[in-house]
């Protein structure tokens, strides 16, 4: 992806056209990085939403889920705490050895670097190369600019895509944004596709073109810069999830609404799901909040879909997380059949699994559910491949896969720009 132009882009870069570089000595270590020592991957056959949300609140990570299968990351005492209720914990490796093997099996590269076999993938400055030479290719239809700073003074770029970049017009408008997560980084890949696809093809494909010219496309694809260059420091993996605020905050159990109200989230700044000190506290949170707060216009939401994409077990995830109801304060039936409907249509394109988000396990403080719950934006969650994992390398799927996964949700993107307009 960019493949072409990514040696030049990136001389550009260092030429001083990126957006402003992180403050010195940003890398540096956390002492609770240690607390992940003692945690293992476990598999669980026979779960269901309850047990898998039970698992969640005791604080074990559910890292995918297929067909009942869960793939665990725990700590010792939260294993046995499981199994004194009834859990059947099979224990595949521990954290680190899991890491052994996932880094041994590619190499080491150069600090910042993503590991041979994986130089496909974009770091920080390489996704901030591709955007602005989409920009310089495309100046009529194309525009980047920052929502905001991360912990640690990087900027989180995002790109707007139209007709008419540089204008606001009276048009619907979607949010596509990614790697909140930072081992996401799969999910980056799907967002410069996105930016490509909409930039490169238009004029000459007539459904980009009809898209370009009817809707506005806000593409963020970075929200957690700290934490994915984090993820790749050393030259290899490091399975690192949250952004780089303290011990770190899960950027996705930090949104304001329903924070910490369900049981989704944790207090222990330890967790891997920890929400933060209150709700905004990460600042990646908080830009995302007040871009998309920016889009209110004359009183009205312009941002009318969303897809926020997440890696892995390949679902398709619409609101509410923080209950299993699906008819609730906030969310009428007609409501429910219509993300039902668009969402069983998105994975129909791509053979993903549809399910309300809490079907997985119940959540709260997410992005999905601030979208539609304070904004009423059509917002999905695109747990993108592969299907399953055997714990944490399903974050790492090779460079070579990239192409084929981020085009298989072409199809998914542009039923939500159509729905956009409904």
């Amino acid at each position: 992806m960019f493949s072409s132009r990514r040696k030049a882009l990136l001389a550009a870069a260092f030429a001083g056209l990126l957006l402003s570089a992180p403050v010195p000595g940003a890398l540096a270590a956390q002492p609770a990085e240690v607390a992940a020592q003692d945690a293992a991957i476990y598999t669980i056959d026979g779960t269901d939403t309850a047990s898998r949300t039970e698992m969640h609140r005791l604080g074990a990570e559910i890292l995918g889920v297929r067909g009942g299968t869960a793939q665990v990351q725990a700590t010792r005492a939260q294993a046995e705490e499981l199994r004194s209720r009834g859990y059947r914990l099979t224990e595949k490796s521990s954290l680190d050895e899991e890491l052994g093997k996932i880094n041994g099996s590619r190499g080491k590269a150069a600090p910042g670097d993503f590991p041979p076999g994986d130089e496909a993938y974009h770091n920080y400055d390489e996704m901030n190369a591709a955007l602005d030479g989409a920009v310089a290719e495309h100046p009529d239809i194309a525009s980047k600019s920052s929502i905001g700073k991360s912990f640690e003074g990087r900027d989180i770029p995002v790109v707007k895509i139209s007709d008419n970049a540089g204008a606001d017009e009276d048009e619907p408008e979607v949010l596509f944004n990614c790697n909140q997560h930072a081992r996401e980084h799969l999910t980056n890949e799907m967002c410069l596709r996105v930016v490509e696809r909409f930039t490169s093809g238009y004029g000459s494909d007539a459904g980009v073109t009809d898209m370009v010219d009817n809707r506005e496309i806000w593409v963020i694809p970075m929200v957690n810069p700290d934490g994915s260059t984090y993820d790749i420091a050393s030259g290899q993996y490091q399975g690192w999830r949250k952004n780089r605020q303290g011990t770190g905050t899960d950027l996705n159990r930090n949104w304001g609404h329903k924070w910490g109200c369900c049981g989704g989230s944790s207090g222990d700044p330890n967790s891997e799901t920890y929400r933060g000190t209150e709700p905004w506290s990460a600042p990646e949170t908080a830009a995302m909040r007040d871009f998309v707060n920016s889009r209110v216009v004359g009183g009205a939401q312009q941002i009318k879909a969303a897809i926020d994409f997440h890696t892995y077990s390949e679902l398709v995830l619409w609101p509410f997380g923080h209950t299993t109801d699906d008819v609730t304060e906030g969310m009428t039936q007609q409501e429910y059949d219509r993300f039902e409907r668009v969402g069983t249509a998105m994975a129909d394109s791509n053979g993903y699994t549809p399910q309300q988000s809490s079907d997985l396990y119940v959540t709260d403080g997410d992005s999905l559910d601030w979208m539609w719950g304070q904004h009423k934006i059509l917002a999905f969650t695109l747990e993108m491949y592969p299907a399953s994992g055997g714990g944490l390398d399903g974050f790492y799927p090779p460079g070579d896969v990239i192409d084929r996964e981020t085009a298989r949700n072409d199809g998914a993107v542009d039923i939500l720009l159509r729905e956009a307009g409904a």
